[in-house]
């Protein structure tokens, strides 16, 4: 067994597709499946349930994949931490984020980015749930998500300003001259929202309801870029999150302030407390304190 192997069986994670892992991986498809096999042959289990094409992980596949993912940020931890050692930051900064949070991920990467240039970036959208799981299996370095289910015991935390909302729209579609909206101007407009149950819609929901009113929601779907998509074609208007940056993906995008309208829980940018943590993130854990410079957390 080697760490090409583990890397194979995690890009097909990613793909589904034998033939489209075989090209992540820069190999030809024949080469990837003959390592996969012989990594079964190894272990002495079925990992993958094969077809005519990929059809699934079996139930010990997606244990081993498990172990696999594990591995694989272990081994990229190493390297990392040997590059600190010899005083350079290289690797990749795995970083998920919840959708729709007050905080454009820019603002963090783009200081990273100008002092490490050898440094890489994963960034993920990911619910606050996925997030702690991530962390807590070293399979994230950081994590941007909401702190109401945090305890600060496991990790450290850098607390962000409070999710402020607005309505965003297109000039071509609509128009409003208030500089603030309240909820109850609302209330006759097609919305687009994030799909029901998703931690940044409960908020809106709660909103509506204290207000004693039932939204006109056209559209729901769990991808911001769907929603911005709905909101420049004209079809609604959309409730996002003040200084996220979204704004300024389009020239006809704007963003009007509702009145009392924050996320209840506060955000936060987390890293483990336990060992193993990688040099890297601690080093962008660090960085994004005198970014940021914000109030943190009391151990």
């Amino acid at each position: 067994m080697d760490i090409k192997q583990l890397k194979y069986l995690i890009a097909l994670d990613k793909t589904r597709h034998f033939g489209q892992a075989a090209a992540l991986c820069h190999i030809t498809q024949p080469t990837l499946s003959m390592r996969i096999r012989k990594l079964e042959d190894e272990l002495d289990l079925v990992l993958v349930t094969r077809g005519q094409r990929f059809e699934g992980f079996t139930e010990e596949g997606e244990r081993i994949l498990a172990w696999a993912k594990t591995l694989l940020a272990a081994h990229d931890g190493l390297r990392a931490e040997a590059a600190s050692c010899r005083g350079q930051l290289v690797g990749s900064l795995r970083l998920g984020m919840v959708p729709l949070a007050s905080l454009n991920p820019m603002q963090l990467l783009k200081p990273l980015a100008q002092r490490y240039p050898e440094l890489r970036f994963q960034l993920a959208s990911m619910t606050s749930e996925q997030i702690i799981d991530g962390l807590n299996r070293n399979q994230l370095d950081l994590g941007l998500c909401y702190l109401d289910r945090i305890d600060s015991r496991f990790f450290e935390v850098i607390r962000l300003t409070a999710t402020r909302m607005g309505l965003l729209h297109d000039v071509r579609h609509f128009e409003f001259s208030a500089p603030e909206l309240s909820w109850a101007s609302l209330g006759e407009l097609p919305l687009g929202l994030l799909t029901k149950g998703m931690h940044y819609r409960q908020s809106i929901d709660l909103s509506f309801s204290s207000h004693g009113i039932e939204p006109h929601s056209i559209l729901e779907s769990d991808s911001t870029f769907q929603l911005i998509q709905a909101v420049s074609a004209g079809i609604c208007c959309a409730i996002m999150p003040l200084q996220s940056g979204i704004e300024s993906l389009n020239e006809q995008l704007r963003i009007i302030p509702i009145a009392d309208a924050v996320v209840q829980s506060p955000i936060g940018l987390l890293m483990r407390r336990s060992e193993p943590r990688s040099a890297l993130a601690d080093k962008c854990f660090s960085d994004a304190l005198s970014i940021f410079q914000p109030e943190r957390l009391a151990r």
